[in-house]
């Protein structure tokens, strides 16, 4: 995709004309627990699931479009393997500490 010397340059100006009122600094680092983020991330992963299932009931009831239920499907399709996939690193990293020597 080749972008010619005008386009940059118009897109440079309405970039400048933003000023600094368009642009935000993302937020930093949350405070809390490690107990408190779990927890956040469970809700949130439960959260789609149920989503996914009301889109599936939906769809059975011919209330909503098929694609509507993929994107959830997909969704929590996607949260679920990154859940396995962090207990996996938490189940390697509880087993290393068990096997360091005393």
């Amino acid at each position: 995709m080749a972008v010619s010397p005008t386009e940059a340059i118009n897109a440079f100006k309405r970039a400048q004309s933003l000023g600094s009122e368009g642009i935000s600094a993302p937020e930093g680092p949350k405070t809390g627990t490690f107990a408190e983020m779990l927890k956040s991330a469970s809700k949130d992963m439960l959260e789609t699931g149920r989503a996914a299932e009301n889109a599936t009931a939906a769809a059975i009831a011919g209330e909503a479009d098929v694609t509507d239920v993929v994107m959830a499907v997909t969704n929590a399709e996607t949260t679920l393997q990154t859940v396995v996939a962090v207990r996996d690193r938490v189940m390697a990293a509880y087993q290393e500490i068990l096997r360091m020597p005393i």
